[in-house]
């Protein structure tokens, strides 16, 4: 059973995301508490608060153990690019690149799916 959470628009780049995203995939879900409990990054308090999220919409929706969980998989694609500028010397403008991510975590608890015509999906 695969179960999923985003988090969109978050102000941070995605290259910085995923070096975060890159400790966690693979982990079972306490151990990735851990790593990011640890993580000297920025982006470890969104990811933090999207794996609490994910783990919320296992047990609530379908009442899956939050140790049997593993980080299946974790990605982050990039936002909207918000446009910002910056006056500069004689009259000119500079301008800011200020990017957004759109982050997914998807949890699994390693047994099967099975679709709607009873075979594995």
């Amino acid at each position: 059973m695969n179960v999923q959470a985003h988090a969109r628009f978050v102000r941070q780049s995605p290259s910085k995301v995923r070096q975060v995203l890159d400790l966690v995939r693979g982990r079972h879900v306490p151990e990735a508490y851990t790593m990011l409990d640890f993580a000297n990054r920025r982006a470890a308090d969104p990811v933090r608060k999207l794996l609490e999220s994910a783990v919320a919409n296992a047990e609530h929706n379908f009442a899956l153990s939050a140790n049997e969980l593993t980080v299946e998989a974790a990605f982050a694609n990039e936002g909207p690019t918000l446009k910002r500028f910056r006056p500069r010397a004689r009259g000119r403008v500079g301008s800011i690149h200020k990017q957004t991510s759109h982050i997914t975590i998807v949890l699994s608890d390693g047994r099967e799916e099975l679709s709607a015509d009873g075979e594995d999906a």
